[in-house]
Parts: C-alpha cells; structure tokens; sequence
C-alpha cells in the first residue's frame, strides 16, 4: 500500500474514528484504526465492539491496500508532524515507513482480518434531521440520563417518532429530560435506546451546520448515523424504556413565571457555599411576587429574593441545586415557567411545544 495525504485531512479524519477507540479493553487490536486505501481514497475504521465509525477523506493512491494500526499512536505521530503532505507505505509483511517533510518514521502494523469490522446496517427505517437541531437535541437532553450500569435502560435516551413528530427523553429516576420537534417530512413509527456514550460521541462529531444534514436509520439492533463521509454505528439497549407519558400531568397549584438568567445565576451563587460532595438543596420560597431563594451550609448562608409573576397557591419547596442548574443551562428563552403542585411532588418546567422538564423535589423535613 502507497498513498500520499494531506496532514490536516487526515489528522482531522483520525480524531473522529479516535472515538470509538477504547481506553481501557482485553482486547488489544479494538485499539486499531483499520487503514484503507483504494479508488483515490482512504477508509479509516475502528470499532469498540459497541459504537463504530467510519471516515473517508481524499489521498492519491499509488497502490491499494488495507492495514491496522495502534490508533493512539499514528494518532500522536501524525498530530505532531510538520503541516506537509504525509507519504505512507506498507510491505507484504505489515511494516510501515511514514515520511514528512524531514521526519521518517518506521512502525509496525498488524494483519487486518482479525479486526472485527462494521457490521452492515439495512438502510430501511430512517429520518433526516440537520446536524444543528440533532446536536442541540443531544445537548438539551443528555445531562439526566444515568450513569448507574445496574439498570441499562436508563444509560441511553429514547428516540421515538411518530409522524412529523421527533422527540428525545432521558431520565435518572431524579428527573426526567424531553425535547420534541417536528421533522421536515413524515415518517414510520420509530422506538429505539440509545446509548448515551455513543450520543455523546456522536454530538462531537456533528458540525452543528443548519444546512448540514444527518440521516438516522434504525433496525432491531443498531443505529446508524450518517454525515458526509462519516458513519457511526451504534448498538441499541435492549429492553423497554419507562413510560414517561404516566409521569407527566398538567396539574398544578402553583404556576411561576421568572427570568431565566436571574434563576440561573441566583441559584449558582448559592452553590459557592458547597463543600465538595456535600449535598444540601436550594430552597424556594415562592410568596406573592417573589421568591425568596435560601441555601444553608456548614459555610454559612444565603437568601436572595427574585420578582416573578405567580399564579395560585404560595408555596415552599426545595431542590438538589444541580439538577435545577442542569436544566436552566439548556433553556434558551428568556423567561421559564415552572408548575408546582406541592412541596413533595414533581416540578415542571416545560414549554409544551418543545421541551418539558420533570425535577423530584428534596423532602425538606429531612433537611
């Protein structure tokens, strides 16, 4: 195999597939990018068994040929080359020779055919949404998922369509996170869990360009991303995700209307009285036309008021200060409503259109 290559396209093209490169694994050839060279193109592939991808850029190609080598290290090796074109050769026997600019390197490759490749996805069930929308859908969402392995499910977020209508839910059994939007054309009934790694992932991948765009096709087991010259391929979870629809109500006794950034940054300054790892909640007093804002730690205290427009009942309440944080960070309006019934049961904020929000208060007799 012979190929020269443009340092920045390929640099740029291993820094994607890097992500599906696992830090720690039994496994030492899931450490390898699989490179391939044919039709005045290269193919870089790695595959952690659950998430794969796969890139392309352009090269000219003397010689076609396919061989693997330690991600990581062509990685470090080709970040650090002077901005000139890269020339790449590999023998029958898997060693390679990399020129640029002054700096020669010899390294040793492997045979590619115990590398488990992509699987082939049907591109059958599918939607088409823009890079942009998807990322900031990811964004809005991915913080409430859960990091507990013990329950699967909830690691990963639905992607459920119905119709024209897309909409994204996570949840930690704290809080519950669902943005829906309504898709250019109408498509299939679509259900599927979706690792939160390989979202995460996948959102640093995405441009976020509003012209871009990216297909989503789903089978019983995978999903598959597909962006320009890159695709991304995805185990799903198994099993059914909670049924969310029984946990939201639109009940309510007491309903808030505040400036966003003034709650935002009220209930940030009460988190400096927050040793690390201890865990106090910020509690609402919601009165009138104000709420006063009260944070009591083994620092010291804080209480700030905030003009809001209520209607119903006065209340007091408490919560877990990251978890209203969380939510306000990904909030782009400019003011938020929030619906609260009583001091034991869910906080809504929601803007029925695009996003609701569910929040478990604190129980303040235990605080």
């Amino acid at each position: 195999m012979k190929f020269t290559c443009n340092k920045s396209d390929i640099n740029e093209a291993i820094n994607i597939v890097l992500k599906a490169v696992p830090g720690k694994t039994t496994m030492p050839i899931l450490e390898c990018v699989v490179i391939e060279a044919a039709d005045d193109e290269l193919k870089l592939t790695t595959n952690d068994m659950s998430l794969g991808i796969e890139t392309r850029l352009s090269a000219n190609i003397e010689e076609e040929g396919i061989i693997l080598v330690n991600a990581k290290m062509i990685s470090e090796i080709i970040r650090k080359l002077p901005d000139e074109d890269i020339y790449f050769e590999s023998d029958s026997n898997e060693n390679i020779l990399l020129f640029c600019g002054k700096a020669k390197f010899n390294l040793s490759g492997k045979n590619h055919e115990e590398f488990p490749m992509l699987p082939k996805i049907e591109k059958e069930k599918k939607i088409v949404i823009s890079q942009f929308t998807l990322k900031e859908m990811i964004r809005q969402t991915i913080f409430s998922i859960s990091n507990n392995e013990n329950n699967k499910i909830l690691t990963g977020e639905l992607f459920e369509i119905n119709g024209d209508e897309f909409k994204i839910a996570s949840l930690d059994l704290h809080r519950v996170s669902i943005r829906k939007i309504q898709l250019k054309e109408s498509y299939g009934d679509i259900k599927a869990v979706i690792p939160g790694k390989t979202l995460s992932e996948v959102s640093k991948i995405l441009t976020g360009g509003m012209e871009d765009e990216v297909e989503i096709f789903f089978t019983k087991n995978h999903v598959l991303f597909e962006l320009g010259k890159t695709i991304i391929i995805s185990r799903l979870i198994e099993g059914n995700f909670y049924n969310i629809n029984q946990m939201l109500t639109n009940d309510y006794e007491t309903k808030v209307t505040v400036n966003k950034r003034e709650l935002l940054n009220c209930i940030d300054r009460a988190t400096l009285l927050l040793r690390e790892a201890e865990n106090k909640p910020v509690i609402m007093n919601v009165k009138n036309d104000e709420i006063k804002m009260e944070m009591n730690t083994k620092i010291g205290s804080m209480d700030e008021n905030i003009g809001i427009q209520k209607e119903g009942k006065d209340l007091r309440i408490a919560f877990d200060p990251k978890f209203l944080i969380d939510v306000l960070r990904v909030i782009d309006e400019e003011e938020v409503n929030l619906y609260l019934f009583n001091a034991k049961a869910p906080c809504f904020i929601r803007d029925d259109n695009s996003y609701i929000y569910l929040i478990l208060p604190v129980n303040l007799i235990d605080n």
